[in-house]
């Protein structure tokens, strides 16, 4: 069945590889939206022809607009923070898949929700600084929230048989462990962006590869994990799966334990949300089992990568917690990746900001923006 998609965040690794599956799926394209690649957004939307285009960044905008001046079928333009939230809410879709980086897309997923679109989420923010709102507004509008991310769409896909899913009991998240597994903080203290860049799996965009070095990457999805299964943080347990084939796993009553295994690919995750409830050929090869010698299983080692002990204090502690946990996180990375501070450096500044304070109870929309502001210049005042 032919599908209209509005994608935002069009540009980015997973922007690009869902436009792989669309295409290949034969699906329009409703809307694109893209912070500030415009010669890769102008491609995509002569291939595309979108009704809407939304561009965030004021001076891409701009290029854009002179760029498309006068042509034939030319989309509707939308500017800013303000006209990606807008093209989220327009009419049109059957799904907006969001894979915008960071606590931006989070007023985009509200909007989308509030909207009655599904919701296909590659932005695991919406949940760990909004999960409260997000997941209640699922409810109210009674729309599907489908996880893309590997690991989450990995735990979908087993909790499929509705009756078993009831009796769930422990979710095994998988982490391939980074490029740093099994290092010490000695080791870690000297490690670059270069090196932090380099990830042994997967092809991903700078700000989440170096979440995956960190392991910050792992307690994000621990706490998205929470809002999505609704299981408590304890029954989420951390499993190192270094070669990524496993992509996680569920266990239930009985002991039994069910996982989801492929080649690492994030275009099998994409799909699914795109095509749920059925699945279709992908562009992704099989997984040859003729030449996958081993599959090994570690422990995530918290004392060292502190921005997962951070992760876990922070749902533990609830409210704002995470919210703060991945405000600090994203000001450190920008740091981080400017060479202005060191790699040990981020998760010193994570926990920092989640001992800091409380956080419990309820929140608005208003409080996630104030408490990610209030991290953000923690991390500033704590160099």
């Amino acid at each position: 069945m032919s599908k209209k998609i509005t994608l935002l965040g069009s540009t980015g690794s997973i922007g690009t590889q869902s436009l792989d599956v669309i295409r290949m799926q034969g699906y329009q394209v409703f809307g694109l939206a893209a912070n500030r690649s415009v010669k890769l957004l102008l491609e995509q939307i002569q291939e595309f022809h979108p009704q809407a285009v939304a561009v965030v960044d004021p001076a891409a905008y701009e290029e854009v607009e002179r760029e498309l001046a006068g042509t034939a079928g030319a989309p509707r333009l939308l500017k800013g923070p303000e006209g990606l939230v807008e093209l989220a809410s327009m009419e049109g879709p059957d799904v907006v898949l969001n894979s915008v980086v960071g606590i931006a897309g989070l007023g985009a997923s509200l909007a989308a929700v509030e909207s009655g679109h599904d919701l296909a989420l590659a932005n695991k923010e919406s949940l760990v600084t909004g999960g409260y709102l997000v997941t209640g507004a699922v409810e109210k509008y009674g729309v599907k929230l489908l996880p893309v991310d590997s690991e989450h769409s990995a735990i979908f896909q087993c909790l499929q048989d509705t009756e078993s899913a009831k009796s769930l009991t422990k979710i095994l998240l998988t982490a391939s462990g980074g490029p740093f597994f099994g290092m010490k903080k000695e080791e870690l203290a000297t490690k670059t962006r270069a090196d932090a860049l380099k990830h042994p799996n997967w092809n991903m965009g700078a700000k989440i590869t170096i979440d995956s070095a960190t392991l910050m990457n792992k307690g994000l999805e621990l706490i998205e994990a929470v809002w999505l299964f609704g299981l408590p943080p304890e029954k989420v347990q951390i499993v190192v799966q270094r070669q990524s084939i496993i992509h996680s796993m569920v266990q239930y009553s009985d002991n039994s334990v069910i996982a989801q295994l492929g080649v690492p690919d994030m275009r099998i995750p994409i799909q699914y949300a795109l095509t749920w409830p059925h699945r279709a050929p992908s562009p992704v090869p099989e997984l040859d089992f003729t030449q996958l010698k081993e599959i090994t299983f570690d422990v995530a080692d918290e004392d060292t990568f502190r921005c997962l002990a951070a992760c876990k204090k922070a749902i533990a502690k609830g409210g704002l917690g995470p919210c703060a946990a991945n405000g600090a996180n994203e000001e450190a990375v920008r740091l981080f990746l400017e060479d202005k501070i060191g790699f040990l450096d981020i998760g010193r500044l994570v926990e920092g900001v989640v001992d800091a304070d409380s956080y419990g109870g309820g929140y608005t929309l208003n409080d996630v923006y104030e408490c990610d502001r209030m991290a953000r210049q923690y991390v500033l005042s704590h160099l």
